[in-house]
């Protein structure tokens, strides 16, 4: 049950992470080089993840996707046969959403960080914008990057709220390692739940030695 439980919370933590790598670029250089409402609603939309509680975020993404309360719900679940309640694909989904600020905010930083002469040379060059975005731009800001995947994965590990409203607790699709932890405190089952708790402190700090670490690096490097 533990390697299972683990096994499910990194592979969680891991799919959110490259779902969301490619549209944290996205958003983030969007967010970094735009002004205007449109701007404004968007980065809205990225921090409000952040501001809601959990809970809530799980309680209408429920509502949603629910085949007995929504009709989207009962469409996906009855012609695509898809069911993004109390399973690995719902919390998946809501581990996306609620991870969002998480992997834009580092990278939008790190872009707005960088020189504008960078990107005017290039240009300049006749570089179109996704040459400058992948070829200079990005590889100026990989402590961000690294920031952004590192914290957006720590973020999914330890997710409670969202995952527990959607998903439920169902071993071997949406029992994750911080629902186990939970549910063993209630029963009193301290040890087990040490196991999973310290495993989880173990990994979280290791990866957090190496952001600290590869900044540390880079900013000597500088």
């Amino acid at each position: 049950m533990f390697v299972q439980t683990m096994q499910l919370t990194f592979s969680l933590a891991f799919c959110t992470m490259v779902i969301l790598f490619p549209i944290g670029i996205c958003l983030g250089y969007y967010l970094s080089c735009s002004r205007g409402a449109l701007k404004m609603l968007v980065e809205v939309l990225v921090w409000l993840p952040l501001m809601l509680p959990p809970t809530v975020l799980g309680f209408y993404l429920l509502l949603l996707f629910s085949p007995n309360l929504s009709p989207l719900g009962q469409f996906l679940d009855t012609y695509l046969d898809l069911r993004l309640v109390f399973s690995f694909e719902g919390i998946l989904l809501g581990s996306v959403i609620f991870g969002l600020p998480f992997m834009v905010n580092p990278i939008k930083s790190g872009l707005q960080s960088l020189p504008i002469h960078l990107s005017e040379a290039s240009y300049i060059l006749g570089r179109g914008k996704f040459y400058t975005l992948i070829k200079v731009l990005l590889p100026n800001i990989k402590p961000s990057l690294l920031i952004a995947l590192i914290g957006t994965f720590v973020h999914s590990v330890g997710e409670f709220g969202v995952v527990a409203v959607i998903g439920g607790n169902q071993a071997g699709s949406t029992r994750v390692a911080s629902i186990a932890i939970y549910e063993m405190v209630i029963d009193a089952q301290y040890e087990l739940a040490h196991q999973y708790a310290l495993t989880l402190l173990v990994v979280c700090g290791s990866l957090l030695l190496l952001i600290l670490y590869v900044n540390q690096k880079y900013l000597g490097a500088k």
